[in-house]
């Protein structure tokens, strides 16, 4: 797709499954609303238009359902995503300003990654809020995984996992505010978070807080780094 679309499910059923899923590639202002994504299996390439005057080759897709590939201002909201052979929702290259919102999410390994590569510094700006959206049963991990850039993740609801929900590596910044996490029954999946790739030394000083969070069955969320402080703005005047 081009730059400045929208893609509107509203009034209709509009089902992407059984083959490839959405690839936003170089490309701004953009809006999926309302559409179902499931069963995404890879595919092979093709030519795929980026701007009015230029198309160009895309290798082979991995199975996500959406995968945004150095795009900004991306809007994803109320989809249902479930069953892909890679992401559900893969942020990468460099892609910021991105919302996830309003999502149903079940029955899934890799849910959602924010940045693809320790090694790949261009995700220090990727900024992306994950809000309002319901982790159904059946996820694994990755509710996000973020690497490098800020993630915002609030008033989200998590019925469960079974190994972590939020994760990240490449020291990444996650606030996490007013969200709800229930922990399964087994005591090995009670916590929220999960570091990889750093001592502790190392992930201790990422800035990883929680704030509001409402935490069911013994879930809890090990905070680090220094606390996190919001700059308000001014109430307007009359």
């Amino acid at each position: 797709m081009t730059s400045d679309k929208t893609i509107d499910g509203r009034g209709v059923l509009v089902h992407i499954a059984n083959g490839a899923g959405i690839t936003i590639q170089f490309v701004h202002n953009i809006i999926i609303h309302n559409i179902w994504v499931h069963n995404i299996v890879p595919t092979s390439g093709g030519m795929i238009r980026d701007t009015m005057s230029h198309i160009g080759l895309r290798t082979q897709a991995d199975g996500d359902a959406i995968s945004i590939y150095s795009s900004n201002h991306v809007w994803i909201d109320h989809c249902s995503l479930s069953k892909a052979t890679d992401g559900l929702i893969d942020v990468i290259e460099g892609s910021t300003a991105i919302t996830i919102s309003n999502c149903k999410f079940n029955k899934h390994n890799d849910v959602m990654l924010l940045g693809a590569h320790d090694s790949n510094s261009k995700d220090a700006i990727m900024q992306v809020t994950v809000a309002f959206n319901k982790f159904g049963k059946g996820l694994i991990q990755r509710m996000p995984r973020v690497r490098w850039g800020f993630a915002h993740v609030v008033n989200n609801d998590y019925s469960q996992w079974e190994l972590y929900a939020i994760g990240g590596s490449a020291h990444p910044t996650i606030i996490s505010q007013g969200n709800r996490f229930r922990a399964s029954n087994y005591p090995y999946t009670k916590e929220v978070t999960k570091r990889d790739y750093a001592t502790k030394d190392e992930w201790m000083k990422w800035q990883w807080r929680s704030e509001g969070d409402y935490f069911k069955n013994g879930a809890y969320f090990r905070e680090s780094g220094p606390p996190f402080s919001l700059n308000q703005a001014s109430p307007l005047e009359g």
